[in-house]
């Protein structure tokens, strides 16, 4: 399974408007992929709730993992980005 390694780049790391984001993007891609905090269980990128359980804050390390590296890519960007900016 693709996996890619991502610091958190939003100000004020993946709360709501953020999270948000990143699962409408996931949900719209149609594939499974998952975001988590190393060493912990991994939640789905298409749900903004599961993301703000995570709890990353700004400068944290994810990953993000997945059966397509091209969605898997495509997410990690997204959480690499100020999305409150």
């Amino acid at each position: 399974m693709p996996t890619t390694s991502v610091v958190v780049g939003s100000a004020v790391g993946l709360h709501a408007r953020p999270a948000g984001i990143i699962a409408d993007k996931a949900d719209e891609l149609g594939v499974d992929v998952f975001i988590g905090v190393p060493g912990d269980e991994p939640v789905e990128a298409s749900s903004a709730l599961m993301i703000m359980t995570l709890g990353a804050a700004c400068g944290d390390t994810v990953e993000v993992s997945g059966e397509d590296a091209a969605a898997v890519e495509t997410i990690a960007a997204l959480v690499a980005q100020d999305l409150d900016a």
